[in-house]
């Protein structure tokens, strides 16, 4: 190898070194790069269950984009490209709303209860 493709090589892997350990820092995931945090800060429980619902078919709008893309020769690269920064940042805000919800005894999901028993 010449000297140009040693220099060449050694700062590609200390790009993706410095970009993995900005990644991987604080605990935090690929989304939590898009959301801000503190966002659903002044939600209320409707406001959170109404954005939890939204998400939860945002997520599976996204799955479905992202399945039907694998389909195709080389889709899945396709797939994760065009949708699979998009999918992160919803995954990253259902965890924000799942703990702004705990902290606010908030359900995001009803149950319900019969008054009646099983005869």
């Amino acid at each position: 190898m010449s000297k140009y493709a040693l220099k060449s090589r050694a700062g590609w892997q200390f790009a993706a070194a410095v970009a993995g350990m900005a990644l991987s820092g604080c605990g935090m995931g690929p989304g939590q790069l898009i959301v801000a945090p503190g966002a659903y800060d002044a939600y209320h429980c409707n406001d959170l269950v109404n954005t939890w619902n939204w998400l939860n078919g945002r997520e599976r709008e996204l799955s479905a984009n992202m399945s039907r893309a694998s389909q195709g020769g080389g889709g899945s690269v396709i797939g994760a490209l065009a949708y699979g920064t998009d999918y992160q940042a919803v995954l990253t805000q259902k965890k924000m709303v799942q703990q702004e919800a705990a902290e606010k005894n908030c359900e995001l999901v009803h149950s319900f209860q019969s008054d009646q028993t099983l005869r």
